[in-house]
């Protein structure tokens, strides 16, 4: 047993069945887990779940995966939140390297391409219902409405940078709970009597010590963390020269994982462009199809550079076979890319919690959690989008950015299967994992049809 109470070998299992339905991107994975861990196991109370996620939400890197973290810190220490964070990833990372490794030595896999046909509208309707969900929940009044609404404006219109909507929310959440409190004091859902969840309980009556800041330990773990995050990138810059694949794959993800800011959506324009055509390491079709795979497969989106890094070393092997030069920069790419988001998590979760019942503060990532909702908003519109056209315009008047999809390029089989995972999900509740399987089928039996009668 651990201080919360709660079997270690229990929060495993658990953590193992959220990352295996980790499907969706934040949206969905934020749901998974606040459906789990809030509704059914009641071991963390809805106010702190958004209070970490607000966190979350403002440090650089995937926001559902540190989310994790940060959950499994507060209920298992540092061991849980390692758990936690990592089990989060392994699935992906597995699939993404199974699915390199087709995809390098086939170059077209018929049936996994007809799989991702079939599970990206899926995807769209799980994101959807993620959406209403965390709105109702997120969203108590009609400033905080307003809030969302001027943050899907601001990046889906004009294409505001995402860390100025944080910036600006905040500071209308931090003046707003000093002029109306009322608004501005973040969720307080009503919780029945005798059902208090355990983590809540524990810490309200100051049971967790782990929690308490101390400048000791945080400077024990930033060094730690710091080691492991910068020495490798140090000794493959020492031993391989700035000009070696390994080494620039080090450096640029290293820099990305600090300036990712509101998730993998927010700079992937920025990778695209770098690793397209600053370093070559493949084209831009092929950036898509990454894309694709981190959609269609468990685990945080921004997993993608797990798919640039294996490309780029594999086509720049050196001494080593294009197989293992491949792995290797995975492994490499994944490392650089999760190091620093467990540094965030374990020297500023005291803190965080500590703060938690601070009126500003509390005014103030409640805002940035309304924001959060609008952001999700043009998450879902962007990947419906390009799920259901194939070509999309930008086009600018003035400041205004406007999404033209070409109405032509529509894929009525994707619309359909979107359409019927919509229906099975609002209106049957099927769970995502049949939903899932079903759509994969479905999308299997299309190309078959289509291959059939071409």
């Amino acid at each position: 047993m651990s201080d919360s109470g709660i079997p270690f070998a229990e929060a495993v299992r658990t953590w193992t069945r959220i990352a295996l339905q980790s499907f969706g991107g934040p949206a969905g994975q934020i749901a998974v887990m606040h459906r789990i861990l809030v509704e059914e196991k009641r071991w963390i109370g809805e106010e702190r779940f958004l209070h970490a996620l607000s966190y979350c939400m403002l440090l650089p890197g995937p926001e559902a995966q540190q989310l994790a973290t940060y959950i499994g810190w507060l209920l298992h220490r540092t061991a849980g939140g390692l758990v936690a964070g990592l089990l989060f990833v392994l699935p992906g990372f597995l699939a993404i390297l199974a699915l390199s490794l087709c995809y390098v030595a086939y170059a077209e896999v018929p049936l996994v391409e007809a799989i991702f046909f079939g599970i990206k509208p899926a995807v769209l309707a799980l994101v959807l219902e993620a959406l209403v969900r965390i709105a109702k929940r997120a969203l108590g009044h009609a400033a905080q409405w307003a809030v969302a609404a001027a943050a899907f404006a601001a990046i889906f219109f004009f294409a505001v940078p995402f860390p100025w909507i944080v910036l600006a929310a905040g500071l209308v959440g931090l003046f707003g709970a000093r002029l109306a409190p009322q608004v501005f004091r973040g969720p307080r859902p009503p919780i029945q009597a005798g059902a208090t969840p355990v983590v809540d309980a524990l810490l309200d009556c100051q049971a967790l010590p782990h929690t308490r800041p101390s400048l000791g330990r945080t400077a024990r773990i930033a060094a730690v963390c710091l080691a492991l995050w910068l020495v490798p990138v140090a000794a493959l810059y020492l031993t391989r020269g700035a000009d070696d694949v390994f080494t620039q794959i080090a450096v640029f993800f290293s820099k990305l994982a600090v300036v990712t800011f509101g998730g993998a959506y927010a700079v992937l324009a920025y990778m695209a462009q770098q690793a397209v055509e600053t370093y070559g390491w493949l084209s831009a079709r092929e950036m898509l199809d990454g894309l694709g795979m981190a959609e269609t497969t468990p685990g945080p989106l921004i997993q993608v550079v797990q798919f640039v890094g294996f490309l780029g070393a594999w086509r720049d092997p050196g001494t080593l076979s294009p197989w293992l030069a491949g792995v290797l920069a995975a492994l490499l790419t994944t490392w650089v890319t999760y190091v620093p988001c467990f540094l965030w998590i374990f020297a500023g979760a005291p803190y965080v919690e500590r703060l938690r019942e601070n009126a500003w503060l509390r005014g103030a990532l409640s805002g940035i959690t309304a924001a959060v909702v609008g952001v999700i908003l043009n998450l879902a519109i962007w990947f419906s989008l390009h799920t259901l056209f194939g070509v999309i315009d930008e086009r600018y008047f003035g400041w205004l950015r406007l999404h033209v999809p070409a109405w032509t390029s529509l894929d009525p089989a994707a619309a359909a299967i979107a359409a019927g995972a919509v229906a099975a999900t609002f209106a049957f509740h099927v769970r995502m994992l049949p939903l899932l399987a079903g759509c994969a089928a479905l999308g299997i039996a299309w190309r078959l049809l289509v291959g059939a009668s071409a």
